[in-house]
């Protein structure tokens, strides 16, 4: 699936088997979301370019890599997009943030827009768009067309879970948006939801039904 990035480190594995579980406390949930998202930002950034910046040591003065260019966008899609953001920006601290409020119709699976509201300057950025699952894709499809909209050409898509369903949609949508995910499972069910998956992700991190 070739812009697609399956992150396969052995802590992230291990996290996501945890969370998967279904007697994994919304606590818990929360928290290991929060650290697997610190792991998925290493892999979604591990390219970023670098310039170098003079700097004096408590022993000499150097040329230091730094990263360059403008600070990140991160662009949650609410709501459980913001349980990825929190983690990652522990890590870049420095990112912009966006918010995309958009929800999936439980009957038709469409995406329902809300809330949009993002850097005005967000064309001179990379942009990371969250979602925990990527399952039939229409929010995030979405999602990245309305940020395209706003003029962001240069977009990543973070999520935790993804169906094979979802991947090809969503690649077929936006083939020059590449795809960084924890794991993509083996399909989507009758009401669109990623099998064997973790549930939905806004409820489980937030405890309501």
């Amino acid at each position: 699936m070739g812009r697609v990035t399956v992150v396969d480190h052995p802590l992230v594995q291990h996290k996501l088997t945890i969370m998967r579980d279904k007697n994994t406390s919304t606590a818990g949930f929360r928290r290991l979301l929060r650290e697997i998202s610190l792991l998925l930002t290493y892999e979604v950034t591990r390219d970023l370019e670098l310039t170098t910046t003079r700097i004096e040591t408590p022993l000499a003065e150097m040329e230091a890599p730094i990263l360059e260019g403008k600070k990140l966008v991160f662009a949650s899609i609410l709501r459980a997009g913001n349980g990825l953001l929190e983690g990652m920006l522990d890590l870049v601290p420095a990112a912009r943030v966006a918010h995309i409020g958009i929800y999936r119709d439980h009957e038709t699976l469409e995406p329902v827009e809300y809330y949009f509201k993002a850097p005005q300057d967000i064309a001179d950025r990379l942009v990371i768009v969250v979602d925990p699952m990527l399952a039939t894709a229409n929010t995030s499809i979405a999602a990245v067309e309305r940020l395209k909209g706003r003029g962001a050409n240069h977009i990543r898509f973070l999520c935790l879970l993804a169906a094979p369903e979802g991947v090809e949609r969503f690649t077929s949508a936006h083939p020059d948006v590449p795809v960084f995910t924890a794991a993509i499972d083996d399909h989507l069910n009758e009401k669109g939801y990623i099998v064997p998956g973790l549930g939905d992700a806004g409820d489980r991190m937030y405890g309501t039904k």
